[in-house]
């Protein structure tokens, strides 16, 4: 991310005038200086990042129109890093107002704010940390907005921490304006990254290696379409372009474990049993219960009783997921962390600037951060492929009752 403060590490010009041929990462500042859209300033500013991923990243990057919704906590921190990254604009859009509640952990905000809409008190903030970039506010709610064309002029749509329902007609949006959209959430130590691209195409650049690359699937979701190669000093450097599918998040709240996890025994035993609390929390929302279970036995039995089936759906070992799982999961729904919503932001953030400027691997699809194990395992989910076990509920009869926290 750059820093707007710091010094300026371009290169002196030679005596000609000019810019060094390349500079220590083997890029060629020249071009960077010839760049038709972007400053001499802009180039200083934000030496460091073009040096890191490209001119043409930077490029797209502060031409870039992202659409944030619901500006709590995790949101105050995606807004900060694509900012601070010189994004062209951001739009907050959130119909709430602030609470004291809010104080906690967001930023952007202060008492003075209580009982303000919370995107028009956060976007003076956001505006202080880059003049450059604009900032525009949507004061009420746009998760079911009726007129279809309302995502297409959005490059990539951000929703946090918002319930299933509303995460998927979001979704649904973007999906039918074929634009990007992401949604996260954080709870406590817990939290959650959800990416679907529809159709992403990316650029992996590495050294070649001994064993050839070939044009084809790489798995169920990627498949690599073209390869070039470019010499840097002694080494061969081959560019490879894949391209990656995604599903809408409607669906991968009941899609199996892909093959290589879900036909491994020893896998299966790792896989975290966050994926089954969140996934039991969205099919809870999904239901009409509420958006978070309450301390009250009936609400506990519910959601165990939904937790129990989406650990069974996925076919892992009853034992994996325990009552203190689920009684630190619940208690730390709905609550805000810094630490956690910064990392969270961070890794949304420039996973976003990543899939502008179309290079790595973006989030494939469903990031977990478990704050108390510092763990954040990622679980590509989509329905049914080829290979897909399908799961025997008479084979495992441990798990036909309800897990219960006490």
């Amino acid at each position: 991310m750059a820093d707007p403060t710091a010094p300026s590490t371009m290169p002196a010009p030679a005596t000609n005038g000019t810019f060094p041929a390349e500079d220590a990462a083997g890029q060629t500042v020249a071009a960077i200086a010839e760049a038709d859209k972007i400053s001499a300033d802009e180039i200083a500013l934000y030496d460091r990042q073009i040096r890191l991923w490209g001119v043409q990243a930077q490029e797209k990057i502060r031409t870039a129109n992202i659409l944030l919704v619901s500006i709590k906590a995790l949101a105050d921190e995606i807004a900060k890093n694509l900012v601070l990254a010189g994004i062209g604009s951001i739009t907050l859009a959130d119909h709430e107002v602030v609470t004291e509640e809010d104080l906690g952990a967001q930023f952007f905000v202060s008492e003075a704010d209580i009982g303000k809409n919370r995107a028009e008190a956060a976007a003076p903030q956001v505006q202080k940390l880059n003049p450059r970039v604009k900032v525009n506010v949507i004061p009420r709610d746009v998760r079911n907005d009726p007129d279809t064309s309302f995502y297409a002029s959005y490059d990539i749509i951000i929703a946090t921490d918002l319930d299933f329902m509303s995460l998927s007609a979001l979704n649904s949006g973007a999906r039918i304006a074929q634009k990007p959209f992401y949604a996260g959430a954080s709870h406590g130590m817990y939290g959650y990254i959800f990416a679907d691209l529809v159709d992403h195409s990316f650029v992996i650049e590495r050294e070649r290696s001994n064993k050839a690359t070939q044009v084809g699937p790489e798995s169920t979701t990627r498949r690599v379409t073209g390869i070039q190669t470019k010499r840097e000093n002694s080494k061969v450097i081959e560019m490879v372009t894949k391209q990656e599918i995604y599903s809408p998040l409607l669906l991968i709240k009941d899609s199996p474990l892909p093959p290589e996890i879900g036909n491994n025994p020893r896998r299966l035993r790792k896989v975290h049993p966050l994926l089954s609390l969140v996934r039991a929390l969205w099919e809870y929302q999904r239901d009409g219960h509420g958006i978070y279970p309450t301390i009250q036995t009936q609400d506990l039995i519910k959601f165990t009783t939904i937790a129990s089936e989406k650990h069974k759906e996925l076919m892992l070992p009853p034992d994996t997921l325990k009552a203190e799982h689920l009684r630190s999961f619940i208690q730390n729904l709905g609550s805000e962390l810094a630490p956690v919503t910064a990392f969270l932001g961070g890794q949304l953030a420039q996973d976003v600037i990543n899939v502008l400027g179309h290079r790595e691997q973006p989030i494939q699809n469903l990031m977990l951060f478990d704050g108390e194990e510092s763990a954040g395992p990622v679980y590509a989910l989509h329905p049914i492929f080829p290979g897909t076990p399908l799961p025997i509920i008479t084979g495992i009869p441990s798990l036909n009752a309800p897990i219960m926290v006490v």
